[in-house]
């Protein structure tokens, strides 16, 4: 191991929990950068997929003692309101309060160990948590005319692209993956061969119906909430629904091939995370509450970790983030028996792999963000939700999720399968 990320590691923000557990979990479809979902707002998505998660569940949206929302881009004017809102307009008591939670692309994870560690400290029984990313309503925008214009000086800039330089280093957030494909040795054949897989694990997966059970169709919808202004979602482009992941399609290896560096190195459109829109959301609650209830969970949340690392290879921190998370939990790498790792970018992954030495066959076995995507704030509920789904469907008992997170840091939480 890396002295570096022996230090990271051993500076890990870690905490574990004996009878908390993630109860369900439930999102929209993500889809492709302005596409169908283009118009709605983040606020909007985090309702639809509320809504869905208690639906589906069966979980009264009255039980919810508190919100934990997550998202990164302000993408619409009442973005301020966006974690109350989530939970107004979900049905959840006008009473519970509301929180934002951000850690970059680790976001979604923790909205998931905020409402852990609530319930741990006796603040609440049950939470709702929900990710949301309108990457498409990414504004472009200007910072500092709020005084006026200078001559030959008026700036506006695509926020959704200049986002992901980070000053520190000098550099974007593809170029510490191509940082990472040096270290590690990773070629560009690696890669798109490592694409090609996950597009063709995930069209697999929709194929044999295993997404059907964790994806809502979203239509158009209207809200009302008594005494206030209603809320609701239009699909664009005169759509009635939206039921499957946009951009999961089988891809070949060839036509990877045909694409063009983005950043100079082994880095594509094609093997890097996809551009999309969507939301997802989940149910933390005390084993008291759900013995009480009798609910069958997904699985128990046993750990979690926050780390840090070089910010020029922000890409390796699921590495240590999921060593001091299996640390914390009691267990090792090697008793993970499903893990799921973000796909920011292919050989951000592959550096991954190679550094905690991982089974390819246990790892991201439906696909993964390459092929369904990066909605930012989103991906982590995404991830624990569906890594708890793989415990069950394999009989296999502790997982993972885990994803870097750009500055350099890295997010991890270790669940066990609820049988």
């Amino acid at each position: 191991m890396n002295k570096q990320f022996e230090a990271s590691e051993a500076s890990a923000l870690v905490n574990n929990y004996d009878d908390i557990w993630l109860v369900a979990g439930q999102r929209t479809p993500f889809v492709d950068y302005n596409g169908v979902l283009r118009d709605v707002s983040p606020t909007d998505l985090g309702i639809f997929a509320a809504r869905a998660l208690f639906e589906k569940s069966g979980v009264p949206a009255s039980e919810v003692g508190g919100t934990v929302a997550g998202n990164m881009a302000q993408a619409s004017f009442d973005a301020y309101f966006l974690p109350r809102h989530i939970g107004l307009y979900s049905g959840v008591n006008p009473n519970a309060p509301a929180v934002l939670v951000q850690r970059l692309c680790g976001t979604g994870f923790e909205t998931i160990l905020t409402a852990a560690d609530q319930i741990k400290l006796g603040k609440a029984k049950v939470m709702l948590c929900v990710g949301t990313e309108s990457m498409s309503r990414n504004p472009v925008s200007s910072y500092t005319h709020r005084a006026g214009f200078r001559m030959g000086q008026v700036e506006f800039k695509d926020f959704l692209w200049e986002a992901t330089k980070d000053p520190v280093f000098g550099g974007g957030m593809g170029d510490t993956a191509e940082n990472l494909a040096k270290m590690y040795g990773i070629g560009r054949e690696e890669v798109d061969r490592f694409a090609e897989q996950s597009f063709a694990r995930a069209a697999a997966a929709w194929d044999a119906g295993y997404f059907s059970d964790e994806v809502s169709t979203v239509v158009n919808s209207k809200w009302e909430l008594e005494g206030y202004q209603p809320r609701g979602l239009k699909l664009a482009d005169r759509a009635q629904h939206c039921e499957r992941d946009g951009h999961v399609r089988p891809t070949s290896f060839e036509t990877l091939q045909k694409l063009r560096p983005a950043f100079g190195g082994v880095q594509t459109g094609g093997n890097s995370s996809a551009i999309v829109d969507g939301a997802a959301a989940v149910i933390v609650a005390h084993g008291d509450w759900v013995r009480a209830n009798g609910i069958k969970p997904l699985a128990r949340i046993v750990a979690g970790a926050a780390v840090a690392v070089p910010p020029e290879i922000m890409g390796i921190g699921p590495a240590p983030a999921i060593r001091a998370a299996a640390k914390s939990a009691g267990i090792t790498v090697g008793d993970l028996g499903r893990i799921e790792i973000n796909e920011a970018f292919g050989a951000q992954y592959l550096a991954c792999e190679r550094e905690l030495g991982l089974d390819r066959d246990k790892s991201n076995v439906h696909g993964g963000a390459i092929a369904i995507g990066h909605p930012l704030g989103a991906s982590g509920v995404r991830l624990t939700t569906t890594v708890a789904r793989e415990l069950k469907e394999a009989g296999l008992q502790f997982g993972v999720s885990s994803a870097c997170a750009g500055g350099g840091q890295g997010v991890a939480i270790v669940v066990e399968n609820a049988n």
